[in-house]
Order: C-alpha cells, then sequence, then structure tokens
C-alpha cells in the first residue's frame, strides 16, 4: 500500500538535492583515440589531474569521428575530445585552456584545436623540449582564430 508522509514542516520527501559544483560536470569529456597512442593516454592523465572527468573511446575509425564533428583536415591532431554540449576539442590542449573555454562559450564556436603534435605540449613532453604553439578556436562556419598562445611550457599548467 501506498502511503504519503508528511512531517511538521510540510516535507513530503521530494526534495531534488542540489549540487553546488555545476562547474564540476561542466569538466567531462568523452576522448575518441586509437587504442595504442601513448601520448593519446598522457593527455588524458593531464585532463584528470587538472580536475576533469573523461571517458575514453578506443577508435580505428578516427577521420570518420573528426568529420562527424565538422574538424577540418587542417586542424586534426591524433585525438578528438567532446564535452556533453558537443564542444569539440582536438589535439594536445592544455586542461586549464579547455576549461576556461568551457566557462566562456564563445559565441559561433566549434571549439579547440592543436593541429600536429607540438613537442612539449601536454602528453607530447619531451626532456625539456619545448616548441611554442597556439590553440585554435574553431569556429561553426569552417574558420579559425587564434584563442590563446603558449609561449612558455609552465604556461601550460
Amino acid at each position: 500500500a501506498f502511503s504519503a508522509t508528511s512531517n511538521a514542516s510540510g516535507d513530503h520527501g521530494m526534495h531534488q538535492h542540489f549540487n553546488p559544483s555545476s562547474e564540476k560536470t561542466s569538466l567531462e569529456l568523452t576522448v575518441y583515440k586509437s587504442a595504442t597512442c601513448g601520448c593519446c593516454k598522457k593527455w588524458v592523465d593531464h585532463l584528470q589531474q587538472q580536475g576533469f572527468s573523461v571517458e575514453t573511446q578506443n577508435s580505428n575509425h578516427l577521420p570518420a569521428i573528426k568529420d562527424q564533428f565538422s574538424i577540418g583536415k587542417q586542424y586534426r591532431s591524433c585525438h578528438t575530445a567532446v564535452s556533453k554540449d558537443n564542444y569539440v576539442f582536438e589535439g594536445h590542449i592544455p586542461a586549464k585552456v579547455i576549461a576556461r573555454f568551457l566557462k566562456e562559450k564563445p559565441k559561433g564556436a566549434l571549439g579547440l584545436a592543436v593541429p600536429g603534435m607540438p613537442v612539449g605540449s601536454p602528453g607530447m613532453e619531451v626532456k625539456n623540449k619545448f616548441m611554442p604553439y597556439q590553440v585554435l578556436l574553431l569556429k561553426q562556419d569552417g574558420s579559425s582564430s587564434t584563442y590563446t598562445k603558449i609561449n612558455r611550457q609552465f604556461n601550460q599548467y
């Protein structure tokens, strides 16, 4: 038998629990990568160390996934991450830059990209070697612009 109970405050036990940590849930990404790529694994580790929740999907069909998310060939790298609200993050982008983007959500943006695999970027660390690089803002119209420049290795963390 069903019985609705109530206490003196009129509480019927139907409270929605409020989670003030909505920013935490926005730091969830699905990463599409090759099962054999070590630098992709290191990049995922970097994201997790910076507070992201990451689900990985190993795939032998990465070009098709990149096509599905409208990532132009000139912007591609070895892995693609997708946020819950379908923003894309292509390549070795620092976690702090992704977090900033997800907070700002620039109008008309598809996501961010670091084309290629710059030495010294997160997941591509090789001793003390570092090559300055740009993080590009990918736009829904297929164009891009510079979102930020990473000129020194310590600027990534």
